[in-house]
């Protein structure tokens, strides 16, 4: 709906109602969608770019024009101050008396006029100021749109450094723990590196480090490969443990006790096979010289865990005669037959003051009795035998066999050794600390024989509290 100034201006353009200053800017921006000085400084120059081209005005009109730019430009005229005019300037005249008409318009009126004047006079203004308006629209949002996008920029710059920033920092933390684990299993496995190193290269101190690094680098290596393995089966395990061992509560009480493994911390054991490697590695070398006997099977791999209420083990343990003491240099096997009625064995130890080693292996062999027995040696490969002096064992007898010392003829004895399969290596463990567990499903018919190895040990004495039972 056309304004008050609008609608004065189309009856005559001369007489421009007394509003307010402020009332007419906000009327003209309201109409315009540009301020009054803006629309008006885009009349004036479409005013000298289109007159005698698109538009062609009257004289009366350009009079009107000019007298509203006169007006906007200098204020109301001053008869007084302003220059003479010739006395044949006509157009002098006539544009002066047309300023003079405007009276005491204000600065802005006269600019209202002056639109308002070239609007009803060429129809083409309207669309021009449009096209100006839709234009600086779009620079606006072009403006915005770059601002948002350095903003967006500069913040993705900054999630970059922080990025960067934690992932140097989370490096540098991770190497410190990859250092603290290479230190703690160099300390562990030093002094046996060294012994083979010597034999290697005696007297050669240079090729005893060089081979000492890298029995060092493969023994981290396999003791990583191994941690993931036994954190996969932990976390894999745990529930079906838990559940497995509310089932089997009614097996004999005798060959299977309640081990409370429902209050058990799964944890990532220390299970590397520092002294079981692969073949065709420097250590395994060492193996094969020190362990040549031994036979072994592929068998699945054994569940290990931990929990902390060691005082409580003990006195459990030491209730039930779960009690031995390994000497110095001594190794204890404890020697657990497969039970009929039963599916999977296991087993809990714990020590006083000081760790120990333990290893797990599985002997084919069927046992004679289902007893529980503990054996000693003093080394980590003992003859398993029974009170016969040939246990289990198949043996042939070799007549005519002469004994240069005693002399005379003697019968000599060939032994085949049942086969054994590695189930877990022996290796060091803290179980001075926390009580170790585990748990090892039945490959089939035949003993397990669980390892206490203190051979390491010249000097101290180990007390073991250990339990063993069976699940289905």
């Amino acid at each position: 709906m056309p304004n008050k100034l609008e609608n004065t201006l189309k009856v005559n353009p001369e007489k421009v109602p007394l509003e307010t200053d402020q009332g007419i800017l906000e009327s003209e921006e309201r109409k315009w969608g540009l301020p009054l000085k803006e629309v008006y400084k885009h009349g004036l120059s479409f005013y000298k770019d289109k007159e005698g081209k698109a538009m062609h005005l009257s004289y009366e009109d350009k009079l009107k024009l000019v007298a509203y730019t006169q007006q906007t430009a200098h204020g109301p005229l001053d008869v007084t101050s302003a220059p003479p005019l010739g006395v044949l300037d006509v157009i002098g005249r006539d544009r002066r008396a047309a300023w003079q008409a405007l009276g005491q318009m204000s600065q802005f009126q006269a600019m209202a006029g002056f639109v308002h004047t070239l609007d009803r006079l060429c129809p083409l203004f309207k669309p021009y100021l449009e096209a100006i308006q839709k234009d600086l629209e779009e620079k606006k949002l072009q403006e915005l749109k770059k601002q948002e996008e350095e903003k967006a920029h500069t913040e993705l710059q900054n999630r970059i450094m922080l990025e960067k920033q934690k992932q140097q920092s989370t490096k540098l933390t991770e190497e410190q723990q990859v250092q603290r684990i290479k230190d703690a299993l160099n300390a562990q496995t030093y002094d046996q590196f060294l012994q083979y190193a010597q034999q290697q290269f005696p007297g050669n101190f240079d090729q005893q480090a060089v081979l000492i690094r890298q029995l060092q680098d493969q023994h981290y290596q396999q003791y990583i490969q191994q941690l993931a393995v036994d954190k996969r089966l932990a976390n894999s395990n745990l529930t079906t443990k838990d559940d497995g061992d509310k089932e089997n509560e009614n097996i004999n009480e005798k060959d299977v006790e309640d081990p409370n493994l429902n209050q058990a911390h799964v944890v990532e054991i220390n299970d590397n096979k520092s002294m079981q490697t692969p073949e065709k590695t420097l250590i395994s070398e060492y193996n094969e010289e020190s362990k040549g006997e031994e036979e072994s099977e592929d068998v699945e791999e054994a569940r290990m865990w931990t929990r902390g209420d060691i005082g409580q083990f003990k006195e459990s343990a030491r209730a039930g005669g779960g009690r031995l003491t390994v000497g110095q240099g001594e190794t204890v096997t404890i020697r657990v037959p497969t039970h009929r009625r039963a599916r999977c064995l296991c087993w809990e130890f714990a020590t006083d003051n000081y760790d120990i080693g333990f290893g797990l292996y599985f002997e084919w062999s069927k046992s004679p009795t289902s007893e529980v027995t503990v054996h000693v040696s003093e080394s980590d490969e003992e003859e398993d035998v029974d009170d016969d002096g040939y246990g289990d064992e198949e043996f042939t007898i070799q007549e005519n066999v002469t004994d240069p010392e005693i002399g005379g003829d003697r019968r000599a004895l060939s032994h085949t050794r049942p086969l054994v399969s590695l189930v877990v290596p022996i290796y060091r463990r803290d179980c001075h600390t926390e009580v170790y567990a585990g748990s090892h499903t039945y490959p089939g018919e035949g003993v397990y024989l669980l390892k206490f190895d203190n051979t390491y040990s010249l000097w101290r004495s180990k007390t073991l509290y250990y339990k063993v039972y069976y699940t289905q």
